[in-house]
């Protein structure tokens, strides 16, 4: 093979996050980046992979890729570029980790919500993520009724992650929903919202349970959501006077983390992550 043409081959990786299982959690694809690409040839890489994040990680020194610390780090639904996504972090730092082998115990990211962290953890992987404590708001009539909601207990909104979180009556109540999201992806609110979390206290060993919906962004349903859980926990810190717990995502695939509120407004998330399947795409 000509040298012009291994060029344009990249690593990449698909991984299931917040799971110890295969074929459960969230799938994320990895792409490890030696040298920048256009954000049309990066949206075309996330269209192609047709999962709810393809994350595309580049080492910001020049060193071998194994002996790096700091990396780039961009994430794109299979429409558009968001600004935090924990699923697919936490996918890029098992790629990183086990894969490329690198003996750091911590990753440095530099993101769009500024530097998040990923370190080894004896329950996982840790990532250090910016906490969004939401605030109250007044309830939007046509997306409850996109979403099917009549009964709640309280409706609340992540200023910084624009998600709204609604805690339902039940967990029978997370578990049973049924959107409409062509309704929802019509409704009026008089604040911007990139997704909606709906929630409930659990059942032993989970502290809470929750799910996310995000049609405005292509992901109808996402299976495990880790920037939803920069809301969840805050708030149900509140709620239940811990500052970590365990918590459930209900979707069709399922999936668990721990979270442990810290100090200045920052979040641990802690799971597993399964490499489901490596190799290299042509562009």
């Amino acid at each position: 093979m000509e040298a012009s043409t291994r060029n344009r081959w990249i690593s990449i990786y698909q991984v299931d996050a917040f799971t110890s299982e295969t074929f459960k959690g969230n799938p994320a694809a990895v792409c490890i980046l030696r040298n920048r690409l256009n954000d049309t040839l990066l949206k075309s890489i996330a269209a192609e992979m047709n999962l709810s994040e393809t994350a595309f990680v580049k080492p910001l020194e020049n060193v071998p890729l194994k002996e790096a610390k700091t990396f780039s780090l961009r994430w794109f639904t299979p429409e558009i570029e968001v600004s935090l996504c924990g699923h697919a972090t936490l996918a890029t730092a098992a790629i990183l980790f086990r894969e490329v082998g690198i003996n750091e115990e911590q990753i440095r990211f530099k993101t769009k919500s500024g530097v998040v962290t990923a370190t080894k953890d004896k329950k996982g992987i840790s990532l250090d993520f910016p906490s969004d404590n939401p605030i109250m708001i007044d309830p939007p009539k046509s997306l409850l009724k996109a979403l099917g909601i009549s009964e709640f207990k309280k409706i609340k909104y992540g200023e910084h992650t624009k998600k709204l979180l609604i805690h339902m009556v039940s967990g029978e109540d997370v578990y049973n929903l049924k959107p409409n999201y062509e309704l929802m992806k019509s409704a009026t609110t008089k604040k911007p919202i990139k997704g909606v979390i709906v929630t409930a206290g659990g059942s032993p060993p989970y502290d809470f349970v929750s799910r996310f919906f995000a049609p405005w962004v292509g992901i109808n349903e996402d299976p495990v959501t880790g920037a939803a859980h920069t809301v969840l926990a805050p708030y149900w810190s509140k709620l239940l006077n811990k500052r970590q717990m365990l918590a459930y995502q209900a979707s069709k695939r399922g999936g668990e983390l721990a979270v442990r509120l810290k100090p200045n407004s920052r979040v641990d998330l802690i799971g597993e992550a399964v490499i489901v399947l490596k190799g290299e795409l042509h562009v």
